[in-house]
């Protein structure tokens, strides 16, 4: 990634004090070198239909489950936190049929009125119009990925890897695999995520931000999965969406675990 560019998007949305105050700034000097290099955007218009077709021409083409785990993986040594909502953006998407938005409406919607991508936990709208995918993107580059759910996020996402190199697995970061899998097995039964975001602190190189959005990213995932969705929530009630109601006592899913990274475990 060409580190000006990335510069040029960090600096457009966040200052030494947090969010810039009064929305995105940059120069059309510095957002016409930026895109040029593919990070960042011209606002877009899609719709839904044809964000599903272009994921799906995605799953069919371009990505693999070991793209997405290699990914995941090279991320956790090398601090690279941008690669690693692709396995949370894989997973979400990779049972999604082709649809249409107003194909099978959902009765009581969680997440979209989309019944395909209610189903799949996916937050969709039947049209999207001058979407600032930037924000999504520093947001990505930044932590890892916030609105990980979003359909145009999981779209995002995943161009980015099938444009990507293949990625390089060390040993070492199979052992931090192996720590954080670890780390839940170890886990008291009421605990809940927060608690196991501080125990993963001595695990992988990060901060509480980016251990945050690997947890979001292993909920959706089906890696750790809330055996109780009617838990009260835990915290602020805003810290986690996928993990709100998560506890020690669920564990992990070791049929996912096995299907993503069984010859790393």
């Amino acid at each position: 990634m060409d580190p000006k560019a990335r510069k040029i998007l960090m600096n457009a949305f966040w200052t030494s004090r947090g969010w810039r105050a009064g929305g995105a700034f940059y120069t059309d000097e510095d957002f016409q070198y930026a895109k040029s290099k593919g990070v960042m955007f011209d606002p877009v218009t899609w719709s839904h239909d044809e964000c599903v077709r272009r994921i799906m021409e995605l799953h069919q083409r371009y990505i693999t489950k070991e793209k997405v785990v290699h990914a995941f993986l090279h991320s956790l040594s090398t601090r690279k936190v941008y690669l690693r909502s692709a396995l949370s953006s894989f997973a979400l998407s990779r049972n999604l049929p082709i649809h249409t938005y107003a194909q099978r409406p959902t009765e009581q919607p969680g997440y979209s009125a989309c019944g395909d991508c209610n189903d799949n936990r996916l937050m969709a709208n039947e049209q999207y119009v001058d979407e600032d995918l930037n924000v999504l993107n520093f947001e990505r580059l930044k932590w890892g990925g916030i609105r990980l759910n979003w359909l145009v996020y999981c779209l995002m996402d995943l161009e980015y890897l099938a444009k990507s190199e293949e990625f390089k697995v060390t040993g070492e970061d199979m052992a931090i695999l192996r720590r954080m899998f670890e780390a839940v097995e170890a886990y008291g039964d009421k605990e809940a995520a927060r608690q196991l975001e501080k125990r993963w602190k001595d695990v992988l190189p990060s901060n509480q931000y980016e251990r945050d959005v690997i947890l979001e990213i292993w909920g959706y995932a089906g890696l750790l999965q809330s055996q109780d969705d009617y838990r009260k929530e835990r915290g602020r009630g805003t810290d986690f969406r996928s993990m709100a109601t998560w506890r020690g006592e669920d564990g992990y899913s070791r049929e996912t675990a096995e299907y993503y990274f069984g010859e790393y475990l």
